[in-house]
């Protein structure tokens, strides 16, 4: 028996002439395309000029759990099955993600078809750190939740991604200058390669004031990394052991910051150390 194989394909995010040639060919070739809302995918297809063949079922947050198994069937059967979401790649903050899990512990083949994700879009273009970063998916609706989150990243020096409502950012922001900190860089990235496309950058206090009125469309915001702070006594201590090694304080001092993220001005850690020594 011939076993099929589990397409993943990310779609445009708005731009229709976005999607790659490898889901040009799925959406046309695929014998079942698993599609968030079926009505986008043929809205899609229709933008694309490709001819929808094989069945086209809706899978999304609610009904996912009780389409895997025949999905995972087909496949077993040799269907090839077509996987996506509204816009970007599926399973991120979208559905897919049972059903990917549950092909792979059949030992069927899952394939991707790379393309278009807002998260890595909004990194490319917030003019913020992008050599490390989280996604933190959607932030909490509930404010007590909302700001809890908030607090754990305060000492997160990765950039992080995370996306919003437009109802929401308003009051997310507001909640981010009280935690965070007004003078915190971020970017709002707003209606993404779409028409009205809009990229704001600030600090969240400026951010906060420009979102107060409210905003349309989709929101993914990308928030800078916190400035690392280093321990002053756990510096002090490396540079009285420097100093036990024959090194001069300045010059302890001086290579202990050299090496040390965050650590304080080299007059600030020297009278650090003098005012350990009593």
């Amino acid at each position: 028996m011939t076993i099929g194989r589990l397409l993943i394909g990310a779609t445009p995010l708005g731009q229709p002439s976005d999607a790659s040639v490898r889901l040009v060919r799925a959406l046309g070739g695929a014998d079942v395309i698993a599609a968030e809302d079926t009505r986008r995918v043929r809205a899609l297809a229709a933008a694309l000029e490709v001819q929808i063949t094989g069945r086209v079922i809706s899978l999304f947050d609610s009904n996912e759990a009780t389409k895997v198994p025949a999905l995972v069937d087909d496949i077993r059967s040799g269907a090839t099955v077509l996987l996506v979401s509204d816009a970007g790649m599926p399973l991120i903050s979208d559905p897919g993600y049972r059903l990917v899990s549950a092909c792979v512990e059949a030992g069927v083949p899952v394939q991707c078809l790379p393309g278009p994700s807002a998260v890595t879009t909004a990194l490319a273009v917030a003019g913020l750190p992008a050599e490390r970063f989280c996604f933190e998916g959607f932030a909490p609706r509930k404010q007590s939740a909302r700001r809890t989150w908030l607090q754990s990243l305060a000492l997160e020096e990765r950039t992080c991604v995370f996306f919003e409502s437009p109802r929401r950012l308003g009051d997310c922001l507001r909640d981010a200058v009280e935690v965070l900190g007004a003078q915190r860089r971020a970017a709002v990235c707003r209606e993404l390669t779409k028409t009205h496309e809009e990229i704001v950058r600030g600090t969240l206090g400026e951010l906060a004031e420009w979102a107060a009125d409210g905003v349309l469309g989709e929101v993914t915001v990308v928030l800078d990394g916190a400035t690392p702070v280093a321990d002053t006594d756990a510096l002090v201590d490396e540079v009285n052991r420097l100093v036990e090694d024959g090194l001069r304080v300045k010059d302890a001092c001086a290579q202990v910051i050299a090496v040390t993220p965050g650590a304080p001005s080299r007059r600030e850690l020297y009278d650090a150390v003098l005012r350990a020594r009593g």
